[in-house]
C-alpha cells in the first residue's frame, strides 16, 4: 500500500500586508503540522504579493481581479467572471485539495474558483466587520473562520463559523518577554531598565502618529525617565530626524526605519501608540502590550475602530480620535502608566487574556482536515 498522497493547498492572499502576512502564517503553519503540504497563493499584480511571496519562496499564480471599490462596480461582474474561471483552471493545474481565501479582491475569485472545480474552502476574515470581497466570498463556502468575535455574527446563514483569531508569524506563539527583553533593548539601543513607548509611525496613513511622538519626545525632553521607539516606514528619512532634532528630542526619541523582528519591539516596550489594524491589534493581545490605539479615520466603514474595541471592552487599551491624538492629551496618560507599574501589570494581563498565539496553528489544521476529507 502506498504513502497517503500530501495535502496540496491554494491559498488567496494579496493586495497588502494586512492579508499577505496572515497568510504566510498560516502556510508556516500548515508546513509545521504537515512537512510534506504543498502551498502555493494566488494574487493579482496590483499588490505587494509579487515581491513578498518571491521574497519568501513561495510560488504565486495571478489572476486579473480589481478592487471592490468605487468606480471598479461597473467593471466588477466582468473582472470577478473572468478571474473565478482563471481560479478554477488554477486549482485544476496545481492538483489543489482546499482553496483558502484570507480577505482582499483575490478571495472571491479563489473561492468561486472552489465552488466551480467542486473543492472544499474556507476563508479567514481578519477584521471585526466583515470586508466586502469576504462577504461575497462567503456565499460560496460553508466554512468561514474570524479573528474577532464580533465578526462570526455578520456571516448568517448555514455555515461553520469559528474565531480562530488571526494568524501571526511563528515567534508570537511562542512569545516571552522576560526572555527577550534584555536583548531586545540592547539591540534597539534603549535604556534597560526606563519606560519605552512603541509608537508605529510611517508613511501608511499614521503620519499623525510619528508627529505624536515627536511632541511627546519635546514634551519629555527634560526627563530621562521616558524613552520612545518610533518605527517609520522606509519612505520617512531625514525630514523626521530633523524634525527630532529641532524638538530637542534626540535623547527621547529612537528611531528605527525597519524591523526584521516585531516581536522584539513588542518585548523592549511597556506600552504602544499605534493604529487599530487587525494584525497590529492581535499582535498587541499576543504580547500582552497596553496600549492607546488610534483607528485611522478614513478606514472603511470606521472598522480600526471596531477592531479596537476588543481590547479597550478587555481593559487592556485605551480608544483616542485620531484629531486627539496630541502630546497633550496622550502625555498624562503614558506619564501616569509609567508611574504606576500595577496598573501597566493588570493591562498587560487584560490584553494576554483575548489574546490568540495559535490561531494560525488551529486555521492550519481545519485546512488540513478539509483537505484530508476530500482525500478520504
Amino acid at each position: 500500500m502506498g504513502a497517503a498522497p500530501t495535502a496540496r493547498v491554494v491559498i488567496a492572499a494579496a493586495g497588502t500586508g494586512g492579508h499577505i502576512y496572515p497568510g504566510l502564517a498560516l502556510a508556516e503553519a500548515l508546513r509545521a503540522a504537515d512537512p510534506e503540504v504543498t502551498v502555493t497563493f494566488v494574487g493579482t499584480r496590483r499588490g505587494l504579493e509579487g515581491d513578498i511571496m518571491q521574497r519568501e519562496g513561495y510560488e504565486l499564480d495571478y489572476v486579473d481581479m480589481v478592487p471592490f471599490a468605487g468606480a471598479n462596480r461597473y467593471v466588477l461582474p466582468g473582472a470577478l467572471l473572468r478571474a473565478s474561471e482563471q481560479a478554477r483552471r488554477i486549482l485544476r493545474r496545481r492538483s489543489a485539495d482546499v482553496a483558502v481565501g484570507m480577505g482582499g479582491y483575490a478571495s472571491a475569485p479563489l473561492l468561486i474558483g472552489a465552488r466551480l472545480a467542486r473543492l472544499p474552502s474556507l476563508i479567514h476574515e481578519s477584521g471585526a466587520i466583515p470586508g466586502k470581497a469576504n462577504l461575497v466570498a462567503a456565499r460560496f463556502t460553508r466554512q468561514v473562520a474570524t479573528a474577532f468575535p464580533s465578526a462570526a455574527a455578520r456571516f448568517p446563514g448555514q455555515r461553520t463559523v469559528r474565531v480562530t483569531g488571526m494568524p501571526l508569524a511563528p515567534e508570537f506563539a511562542t512569545f516571552d518577554r522576560d526572555a527577550l527583553r534584555a536583548s531586545a533593548r540592547e539591540q534597539l539601543g534603549l535604556p534597560p531598565d526606563k519606560f519605552v513607548l512603541f509608537v508605529m509611525g510611517g508613511s501608511q496613513g499614521a503620519a499623525r502618529l510619528s508627529t505624536a511622538a515627536i511632541e511627546l519626545g519635546a514634551r519629555w525632553r527634560d526627563r530621562d525617565d521616558l524613552h520612545i521607539l518610533l518605527k517609520l516606514g522606509a519612505r520617512a528619512g531625514a525630514e523626521v530626524d530633523e524634525q527630532i532634532a529641532q524638538a530637542g528630542a534626540d535623547k527621547v526619541v529612537h528611531r528605527v526605519a525597519y524591523l526584521d523582528r516585531m516581536d522584539s519591539a513588542y518585548a523592549a516596550a511597556d506600552a504602544a501608540l499605534c493604529r487599530a489594524g487587525a494584525g497590529t491589534v492581535a499582535e498587541l493581545a499576543v504580547t500582552g502590550l497596553p496600549a492607546v490605539l488610534v483607528p485611522y479615520p478614513f478606514a472603511t466603514g470606521d472598522h480600526q475602530r471596531e477592531n479596537a474595541v476588543e481590547l479597550a471592552d478587555a481593559g487592556a487599551a485605551l480608544i483616542v480620535p485620531d484629531a486627539d491624538a496630541t502630546a497633550d492629551v496622550l502625555g498624562p496618560t503614558y506619564e501616569a502608566w509609567a508611574a504606576d507599574p500595577d496598573e501597566l501589570k493588570q493591562r498587560s494581563v487584560a490584553a494576554a487574556c483575548v489574546g490568540r498565539p495559535h490561531a494560525a496553528d488551529e486555521l492550519a489544521s481545519w485546512v488540513l482536515q478539509l483537505a484530508g476529507r476530500r482525500r478520504g
